[in-house]
């Protein structure tokens, strides 16, 4: 059942604005603990109905920029602004914003429905149009039938969806969304994924999503920033992000990245010409600012790469280096190889298992070539 958009349900505003409106901006927001540096001089400007995930590993400062944004933790410098208004100085309450988080933080002895309803009774909503939002907003979340049951009735995945629309009933300017997901198990994880995307562009508000599973944030968010050392290492969308990597750590945390080190021995009008230990390979010049002699990483996807042997040789037009087969795992889906290069590098070759795409019997031991379009070559920073 699809739901009904909030700015539809409220007549008081238009959530959604225009592209060009932030909802959401931070500007040298920095956050100490102690001696350490939690986020370091974060700068992002967050659209106005934007799914907007922050990807790291744990540590990287993440879930701080949330609470920040909501106003759980103060920065220790820098201005946290909500459209368009500064609000580092507000306590969470006093921000139009509302918060889901991982362990659901539902009222036990209150039903669904008064859990929905808690925040507008509060705000001493009249009560024909608390019980009016309540059921839009449970609708929305397809949890209408379970109005009259408490949170130790239901399901974990029941729990989150009764959650999410205690976090929309109040129609906030921006859902903050803490790793909600991570105590699900697989299978309801992926599929909530879909409802949390379906929701999102049903109700047309700003979603932030922070989350350290990139498949996760892949497959619902519109913009994704990957943090590293509480910073922004790259942002964009995810094939932005996974076909054109800018620094190994990004290559590699979305992912599994194939990075050799080579020096450009010159640039044409469209394809440059790298060398590295393990063969000479091109690279589209759009993707890479250096010039010849100048030391630069190179990188391709498993996934774009075909396995053939050595005495086969390389089809015209294609990249290609040597190396031996060291692991070949059957994935019943694919094959994973992996290969041994002449430079020590160990690249990873995934091949699909299907009619006409199945390599040859290439065992370990095999002398082989890793060959790909040129096109699918990346260029990421050689310091990272």
């Amino acid at each position: 059942m699809q739901g009904t958009p909030i700015d539809a349900l409220d007549g008081e505003r238009d959530v959604r604005g225009t592209a060009e409106t932030a909802d959401i901006r931070l500007e040298g927001v920095t956050k100490r603990f102690g001696d350490a540096v939690a986020v370091d001089e974060l700068t992002l400007s967050i659209e106005r109905g934007a799914f907007y995930a922050l990807l790291g590993p744990s540590g990287c400062g993440k879930t701080t920029t949330l609470r920040m944004i909501g106003g759980f933790e103060d920065p220790t410098a820098g201005v946290v602004y909500l459209g368009g208004q500064a609000v580092t100085d507000l306590p969470p309450y006093r921000r139009d914003v509302n918060t889901v988080f991982q362990s659901y933080a539902l009222f036990p002895h209150l039903n669904v429905e008064r859990n929905v309803a808690f925040g507008l009774e509060r705000r001493k909503v009249d009560r024909a149009e608390v019980r009016r939002r309540v059921a839009e907003t449970l609708e929305m979340v397809q949890r209408g039938p379970l109005a009259r049951r408490r949170p130790g009735q239901l399901s974990g995945g029941q729990q989150q969806r009764v959650a999410l629309a205690r976090a929309l009933v109040n129609r906030p300017r921006a859902l903050l969304l803490d790793e909600p997901l991570g105590a699900l198990d697989l299978r309801l994880r992926k599929q909530l994924q879909l409802e949390l995307k379906r929701i999102q562009q049903d109700v047309g508000i700003t979603f932030v999503h922070v989350t350290h599973d990139q498949e996760e944030a892949m497959s619902m968010a519109d913009t994704i920033a990957v943090m590293n050392h509480g910073r922004i290492e790259q942002a964009g969308s995810a094939e932005e992000l996974y076909e054109r990597p800018r620094t190994a750590f990004v290559a590699n945390f979305l992912g599994v990245s194939n990075l050799v080190d080579g020096k450009v021995l010159e640039r044409g009008s469209q394809l440059a010409t790298v060398q590295t230990e393990d063969g000479t390979v091109r690279v589209p010049c759009d993707r890479m600012a250096e010039t010849a002699g100048d030391g630069v990483r190179i990188g391709v996807r498993p996934e774009k790469i075909d396995l053939v042997a050595a005495a086969d040789g390389a089809p015209p037009g294609r990249n290609a280096l040597r190396g031996v087969v060291s692991v070949a795992s059957f994935l019943g889906v694919s094959i994973q190889y992996v290969v041994l290069a002449p430079g020590g590098e160990e690249l990873t070759v995934i091949a699909p298992n299907r009619e006409g795409h199945q390599p040859q019997a290439l065992g370990v031991g095999q002398e082989v070539l890793l060959t790909w379009d040129p096109g699918h070559t990346f260029v990421v920073a050689r310091d990272a």
